[in-house]
């Protein structure tokens, strides 16, 4: 985490979010204390009445009775707890009512949400903002190195600035990539000979903030008018909308023989007409592929992401299909290859070609009115990068953590055995779910055990076993877990969607003229998000930094 800017502004981001965070946590305290009070207090039916019994026990069962409504709070559970006192007499579910909104559905929940975003944007705004001025700092001090070497070759200096070829001197010795190199080299020679002043000076390093989109290579030329013809029709974008339309159709058919089978034991299947209409969609892929790579060349064919994986997913599709044609024989009626292992090569065929469907997320951004929507995506996608490291070390902290712990405390009966006799078992209990594999006796399991308890489906289950198994205060580990993961960093995410999405919302009259931008060959980084909404430092703010620099001596 030392290692990333961006997981370090997350990290202060949570840490500056705990005084405020810890306020609605004591709020939220303080709320299950009077409502685990109150139930116990409500639920005190006879003795033997088993349906308030039912609703009593969610509420006494564990330590400091604060993690006991929990899984209410969750909502998950609203039904479970709720439905055995309510059957007992209505008037209880208004207990149940008043609980879940002002916890989960409406209050305490979504004003932590609001607490969690309002805090990331304005630490990441104040972050930003703070790199910002450095950078600029930083530019400018070099204008005024640059400039003092200039000004020293003059004997009287007419203005001040630098000359280009002392900028192109520095930035060869620089390690850039190249195509920041380039982009830049090729802004300073735009200037000619003259001196570039503090401002043109700074525009220079504007180039690092994007990501130069490359140009595909140049396409083949072809002698003949007819091959010119036909590079044109195969590199056009209807030839993009036939094979998506075809990718379609195999998709359709995929679906109707998995819909008509679903009834149909496995040996009674017969895949013959499945198997021909599958040859012949493979065919199609690798026409699709040679005419592209006709039409585009070999170089402008990898140079789409795009490209790169029709032709992988068409060349597997290919080995699968030879390798099934060589083994089972072509297909003829009562054609049903034979399952050796987990799959046959058959299933493993059927279940690449599914992966076809992949061709229609590109279509989404040409739509305008999803334009936003997928642009958001993709933008999450890259800016995931912090969120997920910080998940992946909270996950690795408590996995090592719950190993310490609960090691060899969830033992399956039978002779390693799973699926025991569970005929005595309560109903949804930890026995009778078979939830054996969710222990702590490895690495691995334990993080597929954090990962079934962060979804909080059915965590009762998990903190009833646990408890049962290693006592009550296991209960703690587990609320913990669920308040690092299910409360903070999904709420964090949620901040990154919502601030993501709207900063997408304003700027959607821009992207649609993005076509016209002389900038459109660039992206701009993840980490310039909020650029647009940033101050520019003002000049005097910046030589009054420069002026107190211990290491820089200006000579005005």
């Amino acid at each position: 985490m030392q290692n990333s800017s961006m997981m370090k502004k997350t990290l202060k981001c949570i840490r500056s979010s705990l005084p405020e965070m810890a306020s609605v946590l004591l709020l939220l305290a303080l709320h299950l204390c009077v409502f685990t009070m109150s139930g116990m207090l409500l639920f005190t039916g006879e003795k033997g009445d088993e349906l308030l019994a039912r609703s009593l026990s969610a509420f006494r069962s564990a330590p400091f009775t604060l993690s006991s409504p929990t899984p209410v709070s969750t909502e998950k559970l609203v039904p479970e707890v709720m439905i055995p006192a309510y059957s007992k007499n209505r008037a209880y579910a208004i207990f149940f009512i008043v609980f879940t909104l002002i916890e989960g559905s409406l209050f305490l929940m979504n004003l932590l949400t609001a607490i969690i975003y309002n805090q990331f944007r304005g630490y990441l705004m104040k972050s930003f903002q703070t790199s910002l001025f450095r950078r600029r700092l930083g530019a400018r001090a070099a204008f005024e190195v640059l400039s003092s070497v200039t000004a020293e070759g003059e004997a009287h200096p007419r203005e001040v600035g630098v000359r280009p070829r002392d900028f192109l001197q520095v930035l060869q010795r620089v390690q850039l990539d190249g195509s920041h190199t380039q982009a830049v080299m090729e802004k300073v020679r735009s200037y000619g000979g003259d001196l570039l002043s503090a401002g043109e000076f700074q525009k220079l390093f504007n180039e690092f903030d994007k990501r130069v989109i490359k140009e595909p290579p140049p396409r083949p030329e072809y002698p003949s008018p007819f091959l010119r013809r036909a590079q044109i029709v195969f590199s056009h974008r209807y030839f993009d909308y036939l094979g998506n339309f075809i990718a379609l159709g195999n998709l359709v058919s995929i679906s109707v023989f998995l819909v008509v089978d679903a009834d149909v034991l496995p040996g009674d299947r017969d895949d013959f007409v499945l198997g021909i209409l599958n040859c012949i969609f493979i065919l199609y892929y690798l026409l699709e592929l040679l005419l592209k790579v006709f039409a585009l060349g070999l170089p402008g064919y990898l140079a789409h992401s795009s490209n790169v994986f029709d032709g992988l997913l068409t060349v597997v599709l290919l080995v699968l299909e030879i390798s099934t044609l060589a083994v089972y024989r072509f297909p003829h009626p009562g054609w049903k290859p034979e399952t050796l292992g987990l799959l046959s090569l058959w299933d493993m065929a059927r279940l690449v070609n599914s992966l076809i469907v992949v061709r229609f997320l590109r279509i989404i951004p040409s739509l305008k009115l999803m334009a936003v929507v997928a642009s958001t995506i993709l933008d999450l996608i890259r800016n995931m990068r912090a969120f997920g490291g910080i998940l992946v070390v909270v996950y690795y902290v408590f996995a090592i953590l719950g190993i310490s712990l609960f090691r060899g405390v969830i033992v399956a009966p039978g002779n390693g055995s799973l699926s025991p006799d569970n005929s005595s078992a309560p109903c949804g209990s930890f026995e009778q779910l078979e939830y054996w594999p969710n222990n702590f006796d490895d690495f691995a399991a334990a993080l597929i055990t954090l990962w079934n308890v962060m979804v909080v489906n059915n965590w009762q289950v998990f903190l009833d076993a646990y408890r049962r198994y290693s006592g009550p205060w296991s209960k703690i580990y587990f609320v913990l877990w669920w308040l690092v993961s299910s409360v903070v960093w999904v709420n964090l995410f949620l901040a990154l969607i919502l601030e993501n999405f709207l900063h997408k919302w304003d700027r959607r009259s821009h992207l649609q003229s993005l076509a016209g931008d002389p900038d459109s060959t660039y992206q701009t980084s993840a980490e310039l998000l909020f650029r647009e909404v940033l101050e520019e430092p003002t000049e005097d703010e910046l030589m009054e930094k420069l002026s107190h620099h211990p290491h820089l001596r200006l000579c005005r």
